[in-house]
């Protein structure tokens, strides 16, 4: 089968497209046949160990898993003997960071593992980008325990994370305002934010509002800088580790005290998750926002692009 693999850690061009076996099914597995994937930062992150932390899970010096890819979309094209609850032929999606595999032709799953049969009326390219940033933003929604109607701020609203984000956060019942660039604004009022403000001409942190909770999806800002805009016991989050690592740090420190906190929680996802954004995609609550899409043989464009931070949403990557 054909497969974007990576046998070092570094740039886009550590990627080259091989030809390699095609994994067999245990009795406990399901083999799906790929048709589309996604490219995004965490793909990148795993790809370059650009935060040496990474290689504690993909490996010290080298890559263990070599082929990444943790979105997919593909058809059931064989389960072992001890599977009960998939069948051949049913077309399924969902994530997986353990095993990845999305960017080959064939993975194999245990039948446990996060992922479920597409929505209806989807087509692989439209379910596969639906996991990824969304169980960042579900995850980080969840440790903030968001409550109807708390005031909440989202800088960074237009990436994979950052536009699931603000359609969960509404789905949730929160009032919130989203910080982006003036040519995003108009995305990001149809996503449901309730306010939009233009960095380029504002900056939210001198407005006098303050936040229950500020989600930062890209990494853009600091803790210091969103203070001034936090409720008395408001809660910071980012995507990123942050200058020196520090966000890390302020989780470990700042919930000693009795302030504004930083939250730093570590994304899991399980299959319930993936059948309940299944479901929120299926009521039209929850829309991935598509940017382009990329065949495997493009591959390497497609994480440069990715890497360039402009991207609008997600990379769809199309399997041949």
């Amino acid at each position: 089968m054909k497969a974007a693999v990576h046998t070092q850690y570094g740039p886009p061009d550590v990627v080259s497209i091989r030809e390699v076996p095609k994994p067999e099914p245990k009795d406990n597995e399901v083999l799906i046949r790929v048709h589309a994937s996604t490219v995004n930062r965490t793909d990148s992150g795993f790809r370059s160990a650009e935060y040496f932390i990474s290689r504690f899970w993909s490996g010290l010096l080298r890559p263990k898993r070599q082929i990444l890819g943790c979105e997919f979309a593909g058809q059931v094209e064989a389960v072992g003997k001890a599977v009960k609850a998939v069948k051949v032929g049913e077309k399924v999606f969902g994530f997986n960071d353990e095993k990845w595999g999305g960017h080959g032709q064939y993975i194999t799953l245990e039948e446990n593992d996060p992922f479920t049969t597409m929505p209806e009326g989807l087509t692989y390219e439209e379910a596969a980008p639906i996991t990824e940033g969304a169980h960042y933003a579900l995850c980080h929604i969840r440790a903030a325990k968001i409550k109807r109607g708390q005031a909440v701020l989202v800088y960074g609203p237009t990436g994979a994370i950052g536009s699931a984000m603000v359609q969960l956060l509404k789905y949730f019942g929160a009032h919130v305002t989203a910080v982006c660039h003036t040519r995003h604004v108009p995305l990001v009022e149809s996503l449901g934010a309730d306010e939009v403000i233009d960095y380029t001409q504002q900056d939210y942190a001198q407005l006098g509002r303050k936040y229950s909770v500020v989600f930062d999806t890209v990494g853009k800002t600091s803790f210091g800088h969103c203070k001034p805009v936090l409720t008395e016991k408001g809660l910071y989050f980012s995507s990123e580790l942050g200058k020196n690592w520090e966000n890390v740090y302020l989780a470990l420190l700042t919930p000693l005290g009795k302030g504004k906190k930083v939250m730093f929680p570590i994304p899991t996802i399980s299959k319930a998750d993936v059948e309940f954004l299944k479901q929120l995609v299926e009521r039209r609550e929850f829309k991935p926002v598509f940017d382009r899409s990329y065949t495997l043989d493009q591959i390497v464009e497609a994480y440069r692009y990715v890497e360039t931070g402009q991207k609008t949403g997600n990379v769809v990557l199309t399997l041949p």
